[in-house]
């Protein structure tokens, strides 16, 4: 099947043509006709198989001229990266069309956002968060979406983003289409798509957490974490096919530390980016990897959802993420578009527990290499890494009474009670002797 064979209108097969795009994705055939029909849809596919075209064809291809200054479609991601990823592809699509777009996020000024929603725009492409905050100032009126379309709503649920969805949700017509694309289907996604969706058909590609067949995974088991560093460095600096390779850590502030490490050892080809680092600096950095002037880039699991690079050779997880979801996700950025990529998990006996939920969630063992002879095995240990010292808490046995055994305490004798009344001299010679005593009249002087 082509692109000639989908209910396409000729603008939109000019700008495929353009693109050099002649062949639809699996899930692009699939969707087509189901959101054409109108139904809600959940649409299950890997990272990589064409999710973005799946949903914005159809959406395209139902969208009509109007001279209403609303928005009649919505598109929610989860990261400031992927929000400008969409609006480049739907500006690709409406090549030879007229259709006006708008991405809204946050990480900067809200006021230039806040003027261009209160022109014409035909579809809005946002963060939850920052839309909320556009919505609720009034620049933005929602009461003409005809369609919802939410991308990897299972990420934004992990951010915190459930309050801002529902809060969405309240603030759409009823009558609406929606559509719901992710890798992965977790148990509060269920619980969403029962409230607010209306019997969503599902369309799978694949089974949800299938990797693609394109994507060739290694592991290598080391002892440590500065290991971990060494076997990076090494591999990055011996194999000539790694020319532009994705680093993932778990935590923000392990990123930066690696980076500091390796950046000295590939001085100007290492970048890093997560959600704290300023909005420029995370564009910039995403740039000059799609160029070649950073040949690897070091990212959170955050990014691993707003990442659409061309040609990344190899993904390497410096870690195991906590959520095995994540780690299909971060595969996901190599192998794209047919070709051949290589992930390569680096792991220590802690992280055991998260490998086999991994493989489980996949089906499949990853295959473990032999390390390189030439790896410096160290043996510097982290904090987290140190032996922790255990300190046996004694319980003490309480003391045994005898049933008929009195309070721990007596009454004091009544020489020995102390009073607070304050007594004069006589009173206290009358309690002393019994008598009253008084002294010896003073002498008169002469």
């Amino acid at each position: 099947m082509t692109f000639e064979d989908l209910n396409l209108n000729k603008p939109l097969l000019n700008a495929l043509s353009d693109l050099n795009y002649t062949t639809p994705t699996t899930i692009q055939q699939k969707v087509f006709s189901v959101v054409m029909s109108g139904q809600d849809v959940c649409g299950i596919a890997q990272t990589g198989t064409g999710k973005t075209l799946a949903y914005l064809l159809p959406t395209l291809r139902q969208l009509e001229f109007s001279k209403d200054k609303s928005p009649r479609v919505l598109i929610l991601v989860p990261t400031r990266e992927l929000v400008a990823q969409v609006v480049e592809e739907i500006k690709k699509l409406t090549t030879y069309m007229s259709v006006e777009t708008l991405g809204i996020y946050g990480g900067t000024n809200m006021n230039p956002q806040m003027e261009a929603a209160k022109q014409k725009q035909d579809i809005i492409v946002a963060t939850p968060g920052r839309l909320v905050d556009v919505a609720l100032s009034g620049a933005l009126k929602l009461k003409s979406i005809k369609k919802l379309i939410i991308d990897e709503v299972d990420e934004m649920l992990n951010l915190g983003f459930r309050t801002q969805l529902k809060n969405i949700f309240d603030l759409l017509p009823a009558k609406r289409q929606n559509l719901m694309f992710s890798a992965t289907i977790t148990d509060e996604v269920e619980a969403l798509i029962k409230s607010y969706f209306n019997n969503p058909t599902t369309v799978e590609a694949a089974p949800a957490g299938t990797p693609l067949k394109s994507i060739r995974q290694l592991g290598y088991e080391v002892p440590n974490f500065n290991t971990k560093v060494n076997l990076l460095e090494l591999l990055i600096s011996t194999d000539p096919e790694m020319t532009k390779v994705l680093v993932f850590s778990a935590t923000k502030s392990l990123a930066d530390q690696l980076f500091e490490q390796v950046e000295n050892r590939f001085p100007g080809q290492v970048g890093v980016i997560h959600s704290n680092k300023e909005q420029n600096h995370r564009f910039n950095t995403v740039k000059q990897f799609k160029n070649g002037t950073y040949r690897f880039i070091i990212a959170t699991d955050i990014i691993a959802r707003g990442l659409d690079i061309a040609e990344v050779s190899h993904v390497i997880n410096f870690d195991a993420p906590e959520e095995r979801e994540s780690y299909i996700h971060r595969i996901g950025r190599t192998g794209r578009a047919d070709k051949e990529g290589i992930a390569i998990l680096l792991t220590t006996p802690r992280e055991k527990e998260q490998v086999e939920q991994i493989e489980a969630l996949m089906n499949y063992r990853i295959p473990m290499q032999p390390l390189p002879e030439n790896l410096v095995f160290s043996d510097v240990l982290t904090e987290d890494e140190m032996p922790k010292v255990v300190v046996k808490e004694i319980q003490l046995k309480p003391v045994k009474r005898a049933e008929d055994a009195g309070a721990a305490f007596h009454e004091k004798k009544a020489k020995n009670m102390k009073t607070n009344k304050t007594m004069t001299h006589a009173e206290k010679m009358q309690l002393k002797y019994g008598k009253p005593k008084t002294r010896g009249a003073k002498k008169k002087k002469r």
